[in-house]
C-alpha cells in the first residue's frame, strides 16, 4: 500500500502559475498513467491560459470560488464542482473569492511541464 500525505509534498509553481502540490504522481509513487495534485490560486489572481497536448484533466473545487474558462465558455465554479478539461482545450481559472481558491487536479497521463502549452 502506498500513502503520500499532502503535508509531506513540497509545493512548486506550474507553467500556468498555480501553486501546486503533486500528492500522487510518477515522481513519488508507483503510478505511471495519472497524477493527483492540489492547486492554489490566491485571491484576485488567475492561472495563465493554457492547454495540454495529451493530458485529460479534472478540476474539483474544494475551497473558494472562481470563474472557469474551458474553450470559449466561461462559468462560475464553487466548492463541490467538478470540471472536465479534454486534451487540447484551452482553459484558465480566476479566483473571484476573498480566500484562496483550492482545487484538486486529476491528470491522465500525469502532469508534465512539457505537455503544457501556455497561450498568454
Amino acid at each position: 500500500m502506498e500513502i503520500v500525505n499532502r503535508g509531506n509534498v513540497s509545493p512548486f509553481i506550474t507553467k500556468d502559475t498555480s501553486i501546486t502540490r503533486e500528492i500522487l504522481s510518477p515522481a513519488n509513487s508507483s503510478l505511471h498513467n495519472q497524477s493527483l495534485a492540489e492547486a492554489i490560486v490566491v485571491s484576485g489572481k488567475a492561472t495563465e491560459e493554457h492547454y495540454h497536448i495529451e493530458t485529460e484533466e479534472i478540476y474539483y473545487i474544494i475551497q473558494g470560488g472562481g470563474l472557469m474558462m474551458v474553450g470559449d465558455e466561461k462559468r462560475e465554479v464553487n466548492v463541490g464542482d467538478g470540471i472536465v478539461i479534454k486534451p487540447g482545450m484551452k482553459h484558465k481559472i480566476w479566483n473571484t473569492s476573498n480566500s484562496d481558491l483550492v482545487f484538486l487536479c486529476c491528470c491522465s497521463p500525469a502532469y508534465t511541464h512539457e505537455d503544457t502549452v501556455v497561450l498568454e
